[in-house]
């Protein structure tokens, strides 16, 4: 499946798309998270908030329940950027202590905590989001 979605400003500072929740959306993602930090002069975070985007993507795909999920890339203060992903369900993620053997699948909130100053989860009474921050690197 290709999915094509162009990113589209929402607010101010603000990007957000919804995608289908089918792994191909990750890339779209990546390319919002890339438009967001260049637009806000810090692509220093660019290769750190695409990794963490994708984990997020990629969570949401294996455990959401509705055909869609929204990726949002804000920024809350002048020092930080937040990436997140909107899905329809309520379970909160659990962040993997264990090896999980050969099976390189379920680390990815391991990724997250790595990459971001810190992460979360906020509930909705329809579903979540998910989201990581990256601190800006010269405070702008």
């Amino acid at each position: 499946m290709i999915v094509t979605a162009k990113p589209r400003p929402t607010g101010h500072p603000g990007y957000s798309e919804v995608l289908p929740r089918v792994p191909e959306s990750a890339e779209v993602a990546r390319r919002l998270v890339r438009i967001a930090l260049a637009a806000w002069g810090q692509e220093e975070l660019i290769e750190d908030a695409a990794l963490v985007i994708t984990e997020l993507v990629s969570n949401a795909v294996d455990h959401s329940r509705l055909s869609v999920i929204r990726v949002i890339v804000t920024r809350p203060s002048d020092t930080l950027i937040r990436v997140g992903v909107v899905d329809r369900t309520r379970a909160i993620p659990l962040m993997r202590m264990d090896s999980n053997g050969d099976n390189p699948r379920g680390r990815g909130l391991l990724l997250v905590n790595a990459f971001t100053h810190r992460w979360g989860t906020d509930l909705y009474p329809w579903g979540k989001q998910v989201w990581g921050e990256l601190k800006c690197k010269d405070g702008s």
